[in-house]
């Protein structure tokens, strides 16, 4: 059946469009947890890129760790500005509450050529929940700040983004819709690794990126604005996404 042309059906003697419904259920195949959770996808690319089986889920099992432990730091990492780690952190939990919004409805699924994950609502409203807590937060946390967030926020934060994208199957979508958490993470890497390995130079002024701009000389309102601006290009493009496969 060609997409988007609905089939004839033989009813009597006359000729019928079945439903849309009907449609989506007779070519619609549902995945167990174990067959959906083997499979990776990226951005703008309908098809997952790989699928683990057998003693490869090892592998599986070994990138969710990472996903969730570098989430979590990589927030840590960009908490050093008032608003800085929750603006982005909103950004981002955005996005991904889309993708799980979108998810958990059969016909939006197949017409966006995603992958259809049955509760993914749920995840849908505790992405929003969190976005909600976070500005709420900002409300008091913007420079100059009355309240600060700490590891133990950060952490958690960054913990429920990488879950979320892991169960969403979109780890590739939280790198790019999270890009600047990314680079945070790459900026302190990079200076350890200078540091340690080329007779104590540096790459930057200082680690994590955003105080490299605060000794050139930015204010920290003006790094919090650009680093915003970024991530709300990266989440945008992460939106596109969904569309363009």
């Amino acid at each position: 059946m060609v997409p988007g042309v609905a089939e004839k059906v033989q009813v009597g003697t006359q000729l019928a469009s079945p439903t849309a419904k009907e449609q989506i259920e007779s070519v619609s195949t549902q995945l167990s947890t174990s067959e959906y959770m083997t499979q990776y996808f990226v951005p703008f690319l309908k098809d997952p890129v790989i699928q683990l089986t057998g003693g490869l889920t090892i592998i599986g099992i070994i990138l969710t760790i990472f996903v969730i432990t570098g989430s979590s730091n990589a927030v840590n990492f960009t908490d050093g500005l008032d608003g800085l780690a929750a603006g982005c952190v909103v950004l981002v939990a955005g996005v991904l509450a889309l993708v799980a919004f979108f998810s958990n409805n059969i016909e939006m699924s197949r017409y966006l050529n995603i992958l259809y994950i049955d509760g993914a609502g749920e995840i849908a409203v505790f992405l929003s929940a969190t976005m909600g807590a976070c500005l709420g937060f900002l409300w008091y946390n913007g420079h100059p700040a009355q309240v600060f967030m700490g590891d133990t926020g950060s952490l958690a934060l960054g913990g429920i983004l990488g879950v979320a994208a892991v169960l969403l199957r979109r780890e590739v979508l939280l790198a790019l819709v999270g890009g600047i958490f990314v680079a945070e993470t790459l900026s302190v890497i990079l200076q350890v690794a200078s540091y340690k390995l080329r007779d104590k130079k540096r790459i930057f002024l200082c680690a994590p990126l955003h105080h490299h701009f605060e000794y050139k000389g930015w204010p920290e309102t003006k790094v919090v604005l650009r680093f915003w601006i970024i991530g709300l290009l990266l989440a945008v493009i992460g939106a596109i996404s969904l569309k363009i496969q």
